[in-house]
């Protein structure tokens, strides 16, 4: 098989379509993310931050940040001939999520992106989906020049179930976020089968 694509002399398969959402703080590496493995170019929605929105945008730790995504990143990667991941990055500012749900909908599972070196702010993109029975995988996003921590010292820094997959990346790696992608989608298969288990014992 050539990637994405069936072998000659073969009935060409209908793939299976998934949502995934990639989630996380402002300026954590979201936007990076879905462009590093969207096979197709990825539908951006960033606007340049403004004097107008400096008391509202918290820019410290990511000074020399001066887009913003106002609405979703998308992107689509080919994981297998009949697997196929939409990927919607979410906005990390505070007064755009109002979006979340909306893109939420319909969602197998996200990646909640995170960075050591302000790991309070992927907190809000935890407990949204805590609190709505959406599985996650948490993604470090190992930035240049940052501590390197075990992930489970993430895990406890975040307060995770046992159960949470934390893995480390680098959001600007196409290998490195297929595997933060397979991992989102094993963890959400199992997180289903458990609860359809629950439901009928």
């Amino acid at each position: 098989m050539i990637f994405g694509r069936t072998e000659r002399g073969k009935a060409p398969v209908e793939p299976v379509t998934l949502k995934i959402l990639v989630a996380g703080g402002f300026g954590v590496g979201k936007t990076t993310m879905v462009g590093a493995v969207s096979e197709i170019k990825p539908l951006r929605t960033e606007e340049l931050l403004t004097e107008a929105g400096r008391p509202v945008d918290d820019t410290s730790g990511v000074e020399g940040k001066h887009t913003t995504t106002v609405a979703m990143d998308f992107g689509r990667i080919t994981l297998r001939e009949d697997l196929v991941l939409y990927l919607f990055g979410t906005p990390g500012q505070n007064r755009f999520w109002f979006l979340w749900d909306e893109l939420a909908t319909g969602a197998l599972g996200a990646v909640v992106l995170a960075d050591t070196r302000r790991l309070e702010d992927c907190f809000a993109a935890v407990d949204y989906f805590e609190r709505r029975s959406i599985p996650f995988v948490v993604g470090v996003n190992c930035f240049e020049g940052a501590a390197r921590y075990p992930t489970e010292t993430v895990r406890q820094a975040l307060d995770l179930d046992p159960g949470v997959p934390v893995v480390l990346c680098d959001a600007r790696g196409r290998e490195s976020v297929k595997e933060v992608l397979i991992e989102v989608v094993q963890h959400a298969m199992a997180y289903a089968a458990a609860h359809r288990q629950a439901v009928t014992t």
